[in-house]
């Protein structure tokens, strides 16, 4: 029997990453961080992985080369893999609304950008202002700047804070569905470097978002931003850093040569957080410690799945919020949900930005609107 070596190169891949999708291990690190490497694309698009394997399973079987049962048998495994991927990753929305309770969540879907996302990088209606400079740090004090092509006025503001442990990453690499869907929408977006470790420490970090925060307030008019509606947004290590920077507004001690700036925000998004301890200091540096009843409303959305910052660190943040907050606390576990989701145009990514805008909506509504009970 001649071995179809051309479509093992195809599914084998495939399989492998489908079975770390459903199951990424968290054992000892190295395996754990390939499953994760390996499994995490494929978890937000599964639609596109499945494409690719049909269509190489079809050429196979105009060739004959589906005989071996085994093959067969491995190609129906993975198929049915990939629908279970699929399936966990369209049960994100139900998630959102559950957690969002009476407030109602947009249903409607971006099919294309799902199906199509790797390839769709841009959206037309809106416009990058990159390498804006924000501090005395060089290339990591500059930011971007994501607006409509309308140059809307009065805009709310996200501001977001890319993650990578605190050692790697850079601005206009993550969350780019959200930024750029709120843009096109109206909003005024900001993404923005920051000093890394070695080089920088925890203080180092929350000065740079703070000094963004001061920057945004200062020169965000001119980008059409409204500087009273800051949403201060991080993935990973970025929501760790955002959520200690809003807990903190207007430290002197963290708002060197800018104390008179106003770094307070109106509401806090964090997406796959870690929000424990710093690097080996004390409980001080987690935002757990830091939570006090004028904190600002949290929205917070993580992976069950999650095998880089597990689910408990985000239950036990929202909890304690909860407890002590007098502010709205929304905390979304997403079904099937691996760490890094917000790099995809996704079923499930969709469905969180969802949540975003109707958390934003009714925690911080645009001047004029007047608020009423949602209907039963």
């Amino acid at each position: 029997m001649t071995i179809p070596y051309g479509y093992l190169a195809t599914l084998v891949p495939i399989a492998a990453a489908t079975v770390f999708a459903l199951a990424a291990p968290r054992g000892p690190r190295p395996l754990a961080a390939l499953a994760f490497r390996l499994g995490v694309a494929l978890n937000e698009l599964p639609f596109l992985a499945a494409a690719y394997l049909l269509t190489a399973t079809s050429l196979a079987l105009a060739e004959g080369d589906l005989s071996s049962p085994v093959l067969a048998g491995a190609a129906a495994a993975t198929t049915a893999g990939l629908g279970l991927v699929a399936w966990r990753g369209v049960r994100a929305l139900p998630a959102v609304r559950r957690a969002m309770g009476p407030v109602p969540v947009s249903g409607r879907m971006p099919y294309a950008r799902i199906a199509l996302g790797p390839f769709l990088r841009r959206h037309r209606a809106v416009e990058r202002i990159a390498d804006l400079p924000y501090g005395p740090g060089g290339r990591r004090n500059l930011l971007d700047v994501h607006r409509h092509r309308s140059r809307p006025s009065g805009a709310p503001v996200l501001i977001h804070l890319h993650g990578g442990g605190y050692t790697a990453g850079r601005k206009n690499s993550q969350s780019l569905p959200l930024l750029r869907h709120l843009a096109g929408r109206g909003w005024v977006c900001v993404s923005a470097n920051y000093r890394l470790r070695p080089d920088a420490g925890l203080e180092d970090h929350l000065i740079d978002a703070k000094r963004v925060i001061a920057w945004v307030r200062e020169h965000g008019p001119a980008h059409g931003a409204d500087p009273g509606r800051i949403f201060l947004a991080g993935s990973s290590a970025g929501a760790h850093m955002a959520a200690l920077a809003a807990l903190t507004p207007d430290d002197p001690a963290l708002q060197p040569g800018f104390e008179e700036a106003d770094t307070s925000v109106s509401a806090v998004i964090g997406l796959g957080g870690y929000y424990g301890p710093y690097y080996g200091r004390g409980q001080e540096t987690s935002p757990v410690a830091r939570v006090h009843p004028d904190a600002p409303p949290f929205f917070l959305a993580h992976g069950d799945r999650d095998t880089v910052v597990p689910a408990e660190s985000a239950r036990l943040f929202a909890g304690r919020l909860r407890a002590v907050s007098a502010r709205p606390v929304v905390y979304a576990e997403l079904p099937g949900g691996q760490h890094a989701f917000d790099l995809f145009d996704s079923a499930r990514f969709h469905a969180v930005i969802n949540g975003i805008e109707a958390f934003a909506a009714r925690v911080v509504p645009s001047p004029g609107t007047v608020l009423r009970s949602p209907r039963p």
